[in-house]
Order: C-alpha cells, then structure tokens, then sequence
C-alpha cells in the first residue's frame, strides 16, 4: 500500500515517467514487436519472426558495414585518445591566458555544428582546388580524390573524426590532470625520472580511470557513428554509403533499410542487433577492467 505522505512525491515524478514511458520505452518496445514482421507502414503487417534478423546477418551490406566499423573503431579511438592526451599535456604545460586559449582552441571543433565541419572537411578534400590538394601540387604531388578512392575515403573520415572528438577528449583528459598530486611528480624527479617517465610512470597510471572513461565513450559513440560519413559522402536515403560502400556504417544501413527503402521491420530488427553488439562490447570492456583491476 501506497500510503498517503508519499503521494505527493509520487505525484511530481509521475509527469517524467509518463513522458519516460511513451517517448522511450514504448518505442523500444514497438520497434522490438515490429522487428517480427514484414512492414512498410502502408500495408498491414506480415509476420516473419526471426526472418529479418536472417536477411539482415546474411546481407552484403551488414557485411560491409560491420567490417567498415571494425576498421574505424580499431583506428579512430586509439589515435583518437592519444591525440587528446598529447593535446592535454601541451595545454597542461601552459598557465594563465595561453592555458585558456589553447583549450578553447582545440575545443572549437567539438561545439561547430556536425554540418559545418563535414561542409569545411569537404572543401579541404576537394579534388584539384581544396587545401590538401593544393598543398601537394606545391610538391608536384597528383591530387588525390579523397572522398571518391575506394582506398582513402574511410582514412579521411577517421581524420576529420579524430579533429572533431579530440577536443572533447582532452578537455576530460585535462581535468583528470589537475587532480593529480604534485608530490608524487616531485618524488619521480627525486629518483632521477625524467618527463618521459614521469608521463609513463606517474601520469598514465594515475589517469587510468579516466582514459578507461574515455576509452568507453569513445568505443560507444564509434559504434553508432553516422552523421559524419552521411554528410561526407552526400548521401541521400536511395543512394547512401559513397562509392562502392566504402563509408557504409550500421547506423547508416538502418536508416537506409526504413527511410529509403521502407522496410521498417528489418530497419527495427538492425537496431536490436546493433544495441545487442553495443551492450556485449560494453559489457566486455568493463569486465577486462574488473580483472585488470584486481591484479
């Protein structure tokens, strides 16, 4: 029983839950019943159980995207953390004025709106007359297409990927820095450590928490990466993933699989097997952490 002095705690919460309810889990639990079935959204419904599930694994495209996303992640988040680290002892290394600067500086790129940095990326990579291009042809170096070589379009989208998440990391990164006591920099020094191995042996090891944040989210968003790679390769829901697939993602084959092709029960069958992979990799990461810790 419910009693009385608790109902109107019960009453100030009860606006969040119904709003919690309807746009969160009621969505969750219609896209996971009409993952089951064969729907447009203009026809009735046809029931296929775990049919779209098969046809989506099966798919060349699932294939394409998953190895694209493995490649991505594999590259982007190490490169991406090592960036911000280096990024947050150059700051570090600063006091005053230059300090704020330099932070501000290199957290530019993460408050610019998603299309105006893949509009700036895109003018950078332009064939013949974009920056890059042009910096080679001061070298008599040929210009290289990019955005359209099968061979270069996903390193160029790591590259603009790691500009725009290095600032955000090291701003983390930078905070943890603070925290850490001066005293034991001063018993490094007093053993004859020198900056290199007060990095390795003082720095790394105190950051260790927050790098394993870092690292997480990182992983996490890599996993649902794709706005960047929709906007870089001017995909529409008929013609998305750029030449030959080389910029195709899940997320992307998703949205491509309901807007573009309105087959809403497979578009909500790949977002339960992305969420599945999300939650294993996760869950996989923070168990590595438990052992590492208890060692």
């Amino acid at each position: 029983m419910i009693e009385k002095k608790h109902i109107p705690h019960l009453l100030m919460v009860a606006p969040f839950m119904l709003l919690f309810a309807v746009f969160f889990l009621y969505p969750i639990a219609s896209g996971f019943f009409y993952s089951f079935f064969d729907w447009n959204a203009t026809t009735s419904r046809h029931f296929v159980g775990l049919g779209n599930y098969q046809k989506i694994i099966a798919s060349r495209d699932f294939s394409k995207a998953m190895w694209n996303l493995s490649t991505y992640i594999v590259i982007t988040v190490p490169l991406g953390i090592v960036t911000a680290f280096c990024l947050a002892l150059l700051v570090n290394s600063f006091r005053g004025f230059w300090s704020n600067f330099f932070r501000s500086v290199y957290f530019m790129p993460v408050i610019l709106p998603m299309f105006l940095a893949a509009t700036i990326w895109r003018w950078i990579y332009t064939p013949n007359f974009g920056l890059l291009n042009m910096i080679r042809g001061w070298f008599g170096l040929p210009s290289v297409q990019f955005l359209n070589d099968t061979s270069t379009m996903l390193y160029s989208l790591i590259a603009v990927d790691v500009w725009v998440s290095a600032g955000f990391n090291m701003v983390i990164i930078l905070a943890g820095l603070k925290n850490i006591p001066a005293q034991y920099y001063e018993a490094a020094r007093l053993d004859g450590a020198n900056k290199l191995q007060e990095v390795f042996h003082v720095t790394i090891p105190m950051l260790y928490p927050v790098l394993f944040f870092v690292t997480t989210y990182g992983v996490i968003s890599a996993l649902q990466v794709f706005d960047m790679p929709w906007l870089l390769a001017g995909s529409s829901f008929s013609d998305y993933g750029g030449r030959q697939k080389a910029l195709l993602f899940p997320v992307m084959d998703m949205m491509g699989r309901g807007f573009g092709e309105l087959k809403f029960g497979q578009a909500s069958a790949y977002g339960f097997i992305l969420t599945a992979i999300i939650v294993l990799v996760t869950a996989a990461m923070f168990v590595f952490r438990r052992k590492d810790y208890d060692r």
